[in-house]
Formats: structure tokens, C-alpha cells, sequence
């Protein structure tokens, strides 16, 4: 059974020494660093082959080959899984903190599910085709199930089992009535079958443009939440004693959630566990402190994504495995060792 973390662990870190401080500085620095690494792999390795040179001329020139033009799509590419990425950790991170659970993701608990049921509806019944058309759709998908888990789970008694309980059964549901849609209409099918798994390969300058104002207003939201849901934490009634406001928070908390997930999902489809994954991680090395929990979130879940989606260009040469297959085969086993880490350790 999960269960909260002990009061000593959920302390606010604010009071860490310089050293360590520090030591988490460079560390973010570090993980910029290879965020940007993994970014130039993304442009220059892929199901098609070209040289350095290639690769070169077509970010810095453009001449109109056929290099120059898959050095742009990759690049289109790369930059939407930087954004994605970047969100699905924060919201992950965000849920997390807000359920008390670090089992939570946007995946398990129905959001991505609601983002998904919602975009396929629209395209099976209201034609739309266009990713600025998703993104509304997402955004009711996600608000509309996200509620839904939060009273089913029990409102404000919620606990972390009852809201992974509500989750499970709502994205079972809701995956039913997406494979329902895709056998009934196969003009539809068509249209989803590449989306419904997760992938960066229709990325074009057009959805980056859509989708980038949503990604910066959750993003910002997300990180200025992290000092409340420190105090949260730490206890209800802690949490108010240091003048948070709870409802405010858990409020703005599901809408940072919502933003960036459903951005995420209108873009690039329903992609699990980097939401999960990443956030756990971190949280190992930062300790509970969300202002280093959640910006390195912010820069290594692009690491994962990104590292995922060149996998899949190189193992199926010269066709390629769609990021979401990736993320998912990755991430089910590492789900299964959280989860029996955690009981071994509370046996």
C-alpha cells in the first residue's frame, strides 16, 4: 500500500547548507548540458543516415536539399519533444507533490486518458484536424477527467490509493471508448492510429507555434507553486500555520497539470510514464524541496523523451517505433521495481 512520506523527508529544504546548494547548481548546469547534447543526437541521428556535413549545412543553411529538409523536420522535431518533455515532468512532478504520492503521473491517474478520449472525439465527430483545434479539446479532456478522479477519490479526504484506484478505472474506461471509436470508423483510424501512441514525428513549425504559449503559461505556473507545496508537505494544518491556502493551491495545481499535460497530449499524443519516471528520480538526489525538485524535472524529462524518440529512429531502420512504444516498454518495468522498492521498504 503507498503511503505518504515520513514528516522528516517532506521538510522544506530552505535551510540546506551552501554546499549543497551549490552542489545542486552545478548539478542542474550539468543536466543542461546534457539536455543540449541529447537535443543535437535528435537532429543529427535518425531512421535516415546523413554526414556531419549534412547535418551542419542544414541547420545553417538553406539551400533546399534533401538533407537541409530532414535536418528541418528533425529540428521541428527535437524542439517539440524539448517543450513536451519539459511538461509532462512538470506536471508529473506537480501531481506528485499534490497527491503525496510518487507513484502519481499524468498517465496513471486519467489526465492523459481525458486529454486522449476528448481529441479523438473531435476528430471522429467534429472533423478536426488541426493541433490548434486538439488543444481545447485536450484542455476539457484532461480538466473534465482530472475532476472526476479528485471526487471519486474523495475530494479533500482524497488519499494517494483512492486517486490511483479512481485513475486506473477511469483510463481503462476511457482507453475502451477510444478502441471502440477507431473499429467503428476507419476513416478515423487512419487519422489516429499514429497519434493514439505517442509521437514527435508530425512536429511542424505550425505546433510548436499552437501549443508554445500554453507550455510557458504552465510552465510558469508550475514553478511558482513549488514554495506552497513545499508547505503543503509538510501537513494541513502545518501548511496553513505557514500561510498557505490550500484549496488555492490544490486548485492551481490541477490547472498547472491540465495545461501542460493537455498541451502535451494535443501535440505529440498520449505519452506515459516520462511524467512518473523523471520526477521520481530526481527526487532522490535533490531531496523533497520542489524548487530543485521540478526545474530538473523540467530539463532531464526532455533527456528521456528525446533519448526515447532517437531509440526508435535507430532500432527499426529505415521505418521507426513511435516514441510513446519506447517510453512505455522503459517504462513498465521501472514502474514495477518503484513499486516493489517501495513495499520492500515499508515491510
Amino acid at each position: 500500500m503507498l503511503v505518504e512520506s515520513p514528516p522528516e523527508q517532506r521538510a522544506d529544504a530552505a535551510s540546506a547548507p551552501p554546499t549543497r546548494r551549490a552542489i545542486r547548481a552545478v548539478g542542474l548546469l550539468l543536466a543542461v548540458l546534457i539536455m543540449v547534447l541529447v537535443a543535437l543526437a535528435s537532429i543529427a541521428v535518425g531512421a535516415k543516415e546523413l554526414s556531419l556535413g549534412q547535418v551542419w549545412h542544414g541547420l545553417f543553411q538553406d539551400s533546399g536539399t534533401y538533407g537541409d529538409v530532414v535536418v528541418g523536420e528533425r529540428l521541428s522535431r527535437t524542439l517539440l519533444g524539448l517543450l513536451a518533455g519539459a511538461a509532462l515532468g512538470l506536471s508529473g512532478g506537480v501531481l506528485q507533490a499534490l497527491t503525496r504520492n510518487p507513484l502519481a503521473d499524468p498517465g496513471l491517474l486519467g489526465i492523459n486518458a481525458g486529454a486522449s478520449a476528448a481529441v479523438v472525439t473531435a476528430i471522429t465527430f467534429f472533423g478536426v484536424t488541426s493541433v490548434g483545434g486538439y488543444v481545447w479539446f485536450a484542455f476539457f479532456g484532461a480538466a473534465a477527467v482530472g475532476a472526476l478522479v479528485w471526487f471519486l477519490g474523495g475530494s479533500r479526504g482524497a488519499t494517494p490509493v483512492r486517486l490511483a484506484l479512481a485513475g486506473t478505472a477511469l483510463t481503462a474506461a476511457l482507453y475502451g471508448y477510444l478502441q471502440a471509436l477507431m473499429i467503428l470508423d476507419e476513416a478515423a483510424l487512419d487519422r489516429m492510429r499514429f497519434w493514439t501512441v505517442g509521437s514527435l514525428s508530425a512536429a511542424t513549425d505550425d505546433t510548436i507555434t499552437q501549443v508554445l504559449p500554453f507550455f510557458a503559461a504552465g510552465t510558469v505556473l508550475a514553478l511558482a507553486l513549488a514554495r506552497p507545496l513545499n508547505a503543503m508537505a509538510m501537513g494541513d494544518d502545518t501548511a496553513k500555520a505557514l500561510g498557505a491556502d490550500l484549496n488555492r493551491t490544490r486548485a492551481l495545481s490541477m490547472l498547472a497539470a491540465t495545461v501542460l499535460c493537455g498541451a502535451a497530449t494535443a501535440a505529440c499524443g498520449p505519452i506515459m510514464f516520462v511524467g512518473l519516471m523523471v520526477p521520481h528520480v530526481v527526487r532522490s538526489f535533490t531531496g523533497p524541496d520542489l524548487r530543485w525538485i521540478l526545474p530538473y524535472a523540467a530539463v532531464l524529462s526532455p533527456v528521456l523523451l528525446l533519448g526515447a524518440d532517437v531509440l526508435g529512429r535507430v532500432v527499426a531502420r529505415p521505418a521507426e517505433l513511435q516514441v510513446g512504444i519506447i517510453t512505455a516498454i522503459l517504462g513498465g518495468p521501472v514502474f514495477i521495481f518503484l513499486v516493489r522498492r517501495r513495499r520492500t521498504a515499508q515491510l
